[in-house]
């Protein structure tokens, strides 16, 4: 059974649905607050956050949109050159191409099967297993919507939205035949704390929270998120991937770097500075306060 704040209140949501994009215009902070209380069941503390997700919302408002380094990380290219920059060329996912609309996107030069994702949001994305299967039209209209969407002011990610706006193909990345196992690292003050296991995707997709140590954390389960019946096997090259996670996040007070293991070569995928808008209810709510306890900002006020 869901946690009660996991269940939504359908009239609550009609009843405020016309009067979001005012708030969102008018006062983002207000809209921030309202949607971690509407999403939470809790009042937001901004002037004295304890817990990791109203620590979330302070990088969210008050930081990140002033750093053009979480922009330019936050987005697909410029988390590549990121990555290159650091000494990891390698782990990355070979770039098909880079497109600043759908039209421009030469279909005969990519192979059989690939992936399209916006450059500028989290999620724009779509899977082509076999291109002579495509349904054009449906992919251009989606995408030219997208390029045309500014994420950071839709989600109040305000470091979303300098991003530039393209569209970049990559290969379809499979393990045994699959979509492969994501290793979600987080990492707080430069230290992985903890990661989320995704397993199943597209077919039963399951999350498995986990300390760094990977013993389980399942008090950290969220938003009603399920965990696979059989634990996550650890790959042999974790200590590594650790270590990579580490390094890419040095800078910043909080980001999630997400990476692949397949076949024993570690692969990156993204990294995420503000996960789930910060809008998370655990499993245990004492988990919120342990990982506030991971991660200090030493600019909040």
């Amino acid at each position: 059974m869901l946690k009660p704040a996991l269940h939504e209140n359908h009239l609550k949501r009609a009843l405020v649905t016309p009067f979001r994009g005012i708030i969102k215009r008018l006062s983002p902070v207000l809209y921030v607050k309202l949607q971690y209380r509407y999403l939470t069941h809790r009042k937001l503390n901004l002037k004295n956050p304890v817990r990791y997700t109203e620590k979330l919302q302070h990088l969210r408002l008050y930081e990140y949109p002033n750093n053009p380094e979480v922009s330019r990380l936050a987005s697909r290219l410029g988390a590549r050159d990121y990555v290159k920059e650091q000494g990891y060329e390698n782990i990355l996912v070979p770039l098909l191409g880079s497109y600043s609309s759908f039209d421009e996107i030469d279909f005969e030069k990519l192979p059989t099967s690939f992936v399209l994702k916006c450059n500028h949001a989290s999620g724009f994305n779509a899977i082509i297993e076999d291109k002579s299967a495509m349904n054009i039209p449906l992919l251009r209209a989606k995408f030219t919507k997208w390029l045309q969407t500014d994420y950071g002011k839709m989600t109040i990610e305000p470091h979303y939205s300098p991003i530039p706006r393209k569209i970049v193909a990559e290969p379809l990345l499979k393990e045994d035949g699959h979509l492969p196992t994501e290793y979600k690292i987080h990492v707080f003050n430069g230290k992985a704390r903890n990661l989320y296991v995704v397993r199943g995707r597209g077919q039963d997709i399951h999350y498995d929270q986990l300390y760094i140590d990977w013993t389980p954390f399942d008090a950290s389960q969220f938003n009603g998120w399920t965990k696979g019946k059989v634990p996550p096997e650890k790959p042999a090259n974790f200590e590594e991937m650790v270590a990579i996670a580490e390094k890419l996040a040095a800078p910043f007070p909080f980001v999630r770097v997400d990476l692949y293991s397949i076949d024993g070569h570690i692969y990156f995928s993204e990294m995420t500075f503000t996960p789930a808008k910060g809008t998370l209810v655990f499993d245990d709510d004492e988990a919120d306060f342990i990982q506030g306890r991971w991660l200090n900002l030493p600019n909040a006020k």
